[in-house]
């Protein structure tokens, strides 16, 4: 089973919520780690991974043979991201938009493009507490988080992280392009809100994603619990969205956080109620998928 973390935006609890969910869930069975938030992945802080492997990821970018290229334009009709402008004398390659699809190569007239890779972030495998673990980290400056992505879950797959019984993902904050990335082989998509008007608005938005659009099953969780106003259990209510757990807004909650600290090992009082969380996730997708 594959449980993906997710959230509207970023701050509301996703790392914490992901990290004590897998050491919880290892006292019944294997369990896989696994940080696709590319931009900025911190469980590694908090769970001082070894990292056993680190692997390149490389992206495909066009490459214009001045002398030879006739200036058609062809290349930039068929490039959907404007990565490519045909002027009258040049064509100018912009790396930052291409998406590495080789449209352009495919489609030019004189067969003057070819590629060449370039490394646009890695991926680092090891073990944590009794875990699997890998984290996908983009390179600074580069503007592409969803390829790293893409590979991250190519690699988890292909190396039979799914053998585990369970794979928990810290996705990227939003409701763009990495998400949805992230949320594509998701059986749960488990996403964390707080009850404020912002938490609201961008919970709304990750459930037309995750459930309208991907058609993957949600549950909640409410990290804060406590403070702000009603108005998101009742979004839930009417939505029919299982509230799975709620976590109150206590300072020794972000005590242990800024020390670097899971919350369930920080304070084990809360172990019950990530267990609750993962039978009540566990019972969700059993249900759906009978």
């Amino acid at each position: 089973m594959r449980i993906v973390v997710a959230s509207g935006k970023g701050g509301t609890g996703k790392t914490l919520v992901a990290t004590s969910l897998a050491l919880v869930a290892r006292e019944s069975g294997p369990v896989a780690l696994v940080d696709a938030d590319v931009e900025a992945p911190n469980d590694a802080l908090f769970m001082n991974p070894t990292i056993a492997a680190r692997e390149p990821i490389m992206q495909p970018q066009p490459v214009v043979d001045a002398e030879l290229c006739t200036h058609c334009g062809r290349c930039a009709e068929v490039c959907q991201y404007n990565a490519i402008a045909s002027l009258p004398e040049s064509t100018l390659v912009f790396t930052d938009l291409c998406h590495g699809c080789g449209s352009c190569m495919l489609n030019c007239p004189a067969g003057v493009i070819t590629e060449e890779y370039r490394p646009i972030g890695y991926i680092e495998t090891g073990e944590t507490q009794g875990m699997r673990f890998a984290q996908g980290i983009l390179e600074v400056g580069e503007a592409m988080a969803t390829p790293v992505i893409r590979a991250l879950g190519k690699m988890a797959s292909n190396e039979g992280w799914d053998d585990a019984g369970l794979t928990v993902v810290d996705a990227p904050p939003g409701s763009a392009c990495p998400v949805i990335e992230a949320l594509s082989d998701a059986d749960l998509a488990l996403l964390v809100t707080e009850p404020t008007p912002f938490g609201l608005h961008d919970l709304k938005l990750a459930v037309q994603v995750a459930r309208d659009v991907l058609g993957r099953t949600v549950a909640i969780v409410i990290n804060k619990h406590g403070t702000g106003d009603p108005a998101v259990e009742t979004y839930c209510q009417q939505e029919d969205l299982p509230v799975l757990l709620r976590i109150p807004l206590e300072r020794r909650i972000a005590e242990a956080y800024s020390s670097g600290q899971p919350l369930v090992q920080a304070l084990p009082e809360f172990e019950p109620g990530f267990g609750a969380l993962l039978e009540g996730a566990q019972a969700l997708v059993a249900g759906r998928a009978s």
